[in-house]
């Protein structure tokens, strides 16, 4: 099993709470957000207790569903913080961006 770093277990346990949170004040059991989201209530057990091997794209999901700012902006100004930081990316030199150095990170 794969160890992740304190920070990242923070990160995830803060996004889950938030989730968590949303939820209630919306009103819905596990059970709604889960098939609003289209995922077993465990699983959504899983993203509010903060488990780091849940798919981000779920978890973004369901922050969304249940109105958790992302990012610390407002949902409709997401495209914009994307947009952004694809301008700043296109700043970096071609080497930078399309690395193909495979990088050895098991430590």
């Amino acid at each position: 099993m794969k160890a992740y770093l304190p920070a990242t277990l923070d990160a995830v346990g803060a996004l889950g709470a938030e989730i968590a949170a949303g939820r209630r004040a919306a009103g819905w059991t596990q059970e709604q957000l889960a098939e609003r989201l289209g995922v077993t209530r465990k699983l959504l057990a899983r993203i509010e207790h903060g488990g780091p091997n849940v798919s981000i794209g779920t978890v973004l999901e369901a922050a969304v569903l249940v109105g958790v700012p992302l990012f610390g902006v407002n949902r409709r100004d997401l495209p914009l913080v994307a947009d952004r930081a694809r301008a700043q990316a296109a700043l970096l030199p071609a080497r930078v961006r399309h690395s193909s150095l495979d990088i050895d990170d098991d430590f």
